[in-house]
């Protein structure tokens, strides 16, 4: 199924709303469907029920095809009670199956105003090429399952990257909006084997920005590796922070391999990191990651 969707309406699209468009799928249709977006600004926070069939959200032009709301926290809902942070998000996905591809995704709560989610993605696969997910506080909740980030770029200020999820970025660029934030909040789950894994990535951070941290443990076993980044002077020497419980320091992984540029400190993180033998290195390929399952197209 193909459905077009445009704010323009001399575009003749089957829709001018994105969530419109998802609800127009039949209940109980099973087979793929395609979403084109044509370029515009859609201001609409946007659900994926469980219900869904595999979707593609497709834009025409990463830059000019924005998808964008400015929930927090601390908005009121219906009930009039506080959202919390997982209510907060622009697009929430809960289908098994989901990618997105070319578009940009934002929430414009702005700085200071708490967690405030881009995407919120608790999807059982989910794939993401050449997106911008562009937030503050919580940017990207990464609920769960298996999810593939490709050539994004991802930018906020505190804990922006953080769930349970296991998640490769591939190539993607982490951009620290301000000084002394964080860039993941993992809270990996006991006994899963890989958590957060960032593949030849890059670290950049806006004028003036230091002291940011790779990352600390929402959870006592979060898990975060750094394989091939390139990391500006943004990044604090000591990489990463305990969260304030010294107990999270002997479960928590945190690990790097190869890490370049200014940000790139191996002999001065902190003692409970780790720096990856290539061997050990070797391990971290999206096959294996994810325990069999090829992201469509990769």
């Amino acid at each position: 199924m193909l459905i077009a969707v445009s704010v323009h309406t001399e575009d003749k699209p089957d829709f001018v709303r994105l969530q419109e468009a998802i609800d127009s799928i039949p209940e109980g249709y099973e087979e793929p469907v395609t979403i084109r977006i044509r370029p515009g600004i859609y201001e609409e926070k946007v659900t994926v029920p469980a219900s869904a069939p595999p979707i593609l959200l497709l834009g025409e032009d990463r830059v000019k095809t924005i998808l964008t709301w400015s929930d927090n926290a601390h908005t009121l809902g219906e009930d009039g009670k506080p959202l919390g942070t997982f209510r907060s998000g622009t697009l929430n996905i809960f289908a098994e199956s989901f990618t997105a591809e070319n578009v940009t995704i934002r929430n414009t709560s702005g700085p200071g105003t708490g967690q405030a989610v881009a995407a919120f993605v608790d999807a059982g696969q989910a794939v993401f090429r050449r997106v911008s997910l562009l937030g503050d506080q919580d940017t990207l909740y990464t609920g769960k399952g298996k999810q593939y980030y490709n050539e994004c770029w991802i930018e906020g200020d505190v804990d922006y990257i953080f769930g349970a999820a296991t998640a490769v970025f591939d190539r993607c660029r982490l951009h620290n909006k301000r000084s002394r934030g964080y860039i993941t909040a993992a809270s990996t789950p006991e006994g899963t084997a890989f958590g957060y894994v960032f593949l030849d990535c890059e670290i950049t951070g806006g004028e003036g920005v230091r002291d940011v941290y790779l990352g600390r443990p929402w959870r006592p076993y979060a898990h975060v590796a750094f394989i091939r980044t390139a990391i500006d002077g943004s990044i604090t020497p000591e990489g990463w922070h305990n969260w304030g419980q010294p107990d999270r320091e002997t479960t928590s992984r945190y690990e790097e391999f190869a890490s370049t540029g200014a940000g790139a400190a191996p002999g001065r993180r902190v003692s409970w990191s780790r720096q990856l033998t290539e061997e050990e290195a070797s391990d971290y390929r999206v096959i294996h990651i994810f325990d069999g399952w090829h992201p469509e197209g990769y």
